[in-house]
């Protein structure tokens, strides 16, 4: 499967941003996906995950309650919501897959990724 994500830009704290996930060549339906980012000088940090049918979620505490994870499988297509931006939510943002149905926060147990989406809150 290949993923695209896009959706990133330059936002001031407290703005919203939704980014979107579109993959191709696979059964999207079939895959657990999750979103990831990196900052500058920091190692890669998972953000949040969902399952197949879209039932189960899994978020970081840093951005539960803020962040929104979705996805419509008839659009082969997942969503990141993000409300309430702060700086430190400034991080290259990439979205990934794998087949397993466990809603995994170690980035070595996805399979694909997109090629990343900057995301930069300003203060």
């Amino acid at each position: 499967v290949q993923l695209v994500d896009f959706g990133g830009g330059l936002v001031q704290a407290g703005d919203s941003l939704r980014l979107s996930c579109a993959a191709s060549g696979g059964t999207f339906s079939s895959y657990t996906i999750g979103w990831f980012r990196q900052a500058p000088g920091k190692e890669r940090e998972f953000v949040a995950a969902i399952g197949w049918s879209a039932g189960s979620t899994k978020y970081a505490d840093s951005v539960k309650g803020r962040f929104t994870i979705s996805r419509v499988n008839a659009k082969n297509t997942a969503y990141l919501q993000m409300n309430s931006l702060k700086p430190e939510d400034t991080a290259v943002y990439s979205c990934a897959a794998r087949t397993h149905w466990a809603l995994e926060s170690r980035d070595s147990w996805y399979d694909y990724w997109g090629q990343g989406t900057q995301v930069t809150v300003s203060s």
